[in-house]
């Protein structure tokens, strides 16, 4: 149990460190930050698909590796998403006589 206190406290730690970062972004780096996010999902997702198929991972364990993934996965394509109709901002129109 005193493995899984420390996970959790790491994972506190970086969670308030995480909500002061973002707090403090100005709104014009928000699109730049959430590509980052995408990539940190990426890394999430296949670090619990890692996990899972080592194995040997108790019920507890088993269910935050799930959790992990199902919500890295929804953020990835959710992410992806948004960038793609931020970056169509910036595309240029084609004009209408050629």
């Amino acid at each position: 149990m005193g493995e899984m206190a420390v996970l959790i406290g790491v994972f506190a730690v970086t969670f308030a460190i995480g909500i002061l970062l973002i707090l403090r972004i100005p709104p014009r780096l928000h699109t730049p930050l959430m590509s980052m996010t995408n990539a940190v999902s990426g890394v999430t997702v296949v670090g619990a698909w890692l996990l899972l198929a080592a194995g040997g991972l108790g019920g507890l364990g088993l269910a935050l590796a799930l959790v992990a993934i199902v919500m890295g996965a929804f953020n990835l394509v959710g992410g992806f998403a948004v960038t793609g109709r931020m970056l169509r901002f910036f595309k240029k129109k084609e004009s209408p006589h050629g």
